[in-house]
């Protein structure tokens, strides 16, 4: 709700929701709350209280998440954590468990998977047929030669097939790895042959809006890169009656029926390898364990997401984005995901609304482009249909700007739980992100999530508060990767978080912390803007930008002079239909600049582009602009496969000095 008289502080945005009186007797983490006191005897002020325990005895708040979940294992559960060391902690050791086995235990209130497409008609599954689909696709597996330990990959879109395998192939032991059907085949060689699948899931093809997109050549050149595969398995999705060569279909995988079972395994047993975007190089297949994934999604899922039975979890996602394997995960908490695969923007940006209008959803996931093109283009989702059910926005993938979080509450609902999280596909989850015991306040994260003790480092590694510093993890958590695949000694897996600050986790945000836990993340800190000494966020600098209704997109990057001087700070910008970037515009810009952040963050050039590139995720590729500006080849500094937009890089080239 929209408080009387809203907070309004000229250093912070205006709260814009507070939680109601009623908040701990009916949230989730409010009943969790009161079992501590009951179970444990632990009282609370409030959340940050609450917080602050959780991230200063470790192995208590872990222990307590199993327990208050009822989670299961035929191994005696001991201690959580035998040392809080990074990296290298031991999570419950001894004790084995299985992802899909908590998955599938649940009962929602209706149906187990609620799947809509613009290829095919509306899938919806009952708990009893997604366990008989997985005890048939497990059986499949089995009878294809896929054991323990072995590689399942899928080139699928965000399906209910997708599902069935993830939970079949964990069930097994097997670990799963996925990539969206829009990848290229060089992207999807470049992850899949570092794990060396034994098994390979594939479409034949799919529709984004009125676009129909055959990938039966894509599918044949990926099974030629992949010497490791045993077997390919068609799911017919595009065309029925199309065919890939020597392929087993979909039926007949899943032809024969036997009861469903689940394999114990151990806590850091591989359960599926995601990737780092491959922007700057081989992505980096990080492997999450069953365990972690586990332990950390019933945390956020139900205490911070306030999902449980009766709630419809939408988040739109491919299932080349962790966000798939977050949605996935409303099985664990008996929320029922809905799945979406298609063009978002068909036949307009109105579609997603209507969609979740018609569906009932009651958590609606995004990234922040697209609430910040739907505000853009005039959307109002309230007045699209009935949105009666939904109780929370999410957004992530970039920092939502302070006007994207007044526009959620002036043209979605008044009385919305907003989260904006931001964490990353290197621990399946966020660090910091909403709440249902946290007032939301324009253009901030409103909490660091339990369990994870964030902190800013200032260029001195002394921690921070009220100033910009990097983000930093200094407690382990259950879900930072079990390690890299194929790096044995784990020199990859240190070097990537652990080299700048050894024993902290060094995320790669600039993040501003208040005292109260809220945040702000103003950018990646491997793309800094640097001027004169002063660190600026990228962030900052779109907000401004992309609010003038004549810019429609628009990337910063800033060149360092190799003698010492100011170096130049570029502002790219793509013009709204029918604009000309012209002295009048970048005059517009650079006083806009100049009066809402400094004359600092006033670019020394703007330059016109055709497009800004970004991942298929919709992360801005600041770094390998800055690589192509100073001289490396459009086809070295980014795969292209793995972009939504690759045609655009060749652009950058030309402002090259």
């Amino acid at each position: 709700m929209v408080t009387e008289g809203s907070v309004t502080d000229e250093r912070r945005g205006r709260v814009l929701w507070q939680p109601s009186d009623e908040v701990r007797r009916r949230s989730r983490i409010g009943r969790y709350m009161r079992w501590l006191a009951d179970e444990r005897g632990l009282a609370f002020d409030g959340y940050d209280d609450l917080w602050r325990w959780s991230v200063t005895d470790l192995d208590a708040f872990w222990r307590s998440i199993w327990d208050h979940f009822r989670l299961e294992s035929p191994d005696p559960v001991g201690r959580a954590l035998e040392e809080p060391v990074m990296p290298g902690a031991r999570w419950f050791p001894g004790v084995r468990l299985n992802y899909a086995a908590h998955a599938l235990r649940s009962e929602p209130d209706g149906p187990a998977l609620v799947a809509l497409s613009q290829t095919r008609p509306r899938v919806e599954l009952s708990m009893a047929e997604l366990r008989d689909q997985v005890a048939r696709c497990r059986a499949g597996l089995r009878r294809l030669g896929v054991g323990p330990g072995d590689r399942v990959a899928a080139y699928l879109p965000n399906v209910p097939e997708a599902v069935v395998a993830l939970l079949a192939s964990a069930s097994l032991g097997a670990v799963f790895s996925s990539c969206a059907p829009e990848f290229g085949v060089r992207s999807v060689v470049d992850r899949f042959r570092q794990i060396e699948p034994a098994a390979l899931l594939a479409v034949d093809g799919y529709r984004y809006g009125d676009k129909r997109v055959d990938r039966r050549a894509e599918v044949a050149a990926i099974r030629a890169e992949l010497p490791s595969l045993r077997a390919t398995v068609q799911v017919p999705y595009l065309d029925p009656d199309a065919r890939l060569e020597g392929a087993v279909g979909w039926d007949e995988l899943v032809g024969e029926h036997e009861e469903l079972d689940t394999e114990p395994v151990p806590f850091d047993h591989p359960l599926y390898v995601l990737y780092s975007s491959g922007t700057t190089g081989l992505p980096k297949p990080i492997v999450h364990g069953h365990g972690g994934i586990v332990l950390e999604h019933h945390k956020v899922l139900a205490l911070h997401n306030d999902l449980g039975p009766g709630d419809r979890f939408f988040w739109f996602t491919t299932t080349g984005w962790m966000m798939w394997n977050y949605l996935v995960s409303g099985l664990l908490v008996g929320a029922t995901p809905v799945l979406f695969d298609g063009d978002p923007g068909h036949p307009d940006l109105g579609a997603l609304w209507r969609m979740a209008a018609e569906e009932g959803v009651t958590f609606f996931g995004t990234s922040a482009p697209f609430l910040m093109a739907c505000r853009k283009a005039g959307v109002r989702p309230s007045e699209l249909g009935d949105l009666g059910a939904l109780r929370a926005v999410g957004s992530t993938g970039a920092p939502l700007p302070a006007a994207g979080f007044e526009w959620v509450y002036e043209a979605v609902g008044d009385d919305l739980l907003l989260s904006s999280i931001s964490g990353g596909t290197d621990v399946c989850t966020a660090f910091v992100g909403g709440c249902p015991l946290v007032p939301v306040r324009a253009g901030e994260i409103s909490c660091r999530y339990l369990g994870a003790k964030v902190e800013a480092y200032d260029e001195a590694g002394r921690s921070v508060v009220g100033e910009q510093g990097e983000l930093v993890v200094t407690a382990p958590m259950p879900s930072m990767p079990v390690g890299f695949w194929g790096d044995e000694d784990g020199s990859r897996y240190r070097a990537a978080y652990f080299e700048r600050h050894p024993g902290v986790w060094t995320h790669g945000d600039w993040v501003t912390l208040q005292p109260d836990g809220a945040c702000t993340i103003t950018g990646r800190s491997d793309a800094t803007l640097n001027r004169g000494g002063v660190r600026m966020g990228t962030a900052e600098i779109y907000a401004v930008v992309e609010a003038l209704p004549e810019v429609a997109d628009s990337l910063v990057v800033h060149l360092e002079d190799p003698e010492g001087g100011p170096g130049r700070l570029i502002l790219f910008v793509t013009p709204a239909p029918g604009v000309e970037v012209d002295d009048e515009l970048r005059r517009r810009i650079a006083e806009a600049l100049r009066t809402q952040l400094s004359p600092r963050h006033v670019p020394d050039e703007v330059r016109a582009v055709p497009g800004v590139p970004r991942t298929l995720s919709g992360k801005k590729l600041e770094v390998p602009v800055k690589r192509i500006l100073t001289g490396a080849d459009p086809d070295t500094a980014a795969s292209r496969g793995s972009l939504a937009n690759p045609e655009v890089l060749d652009a950058y080239a030309a402002f090259r000095s």
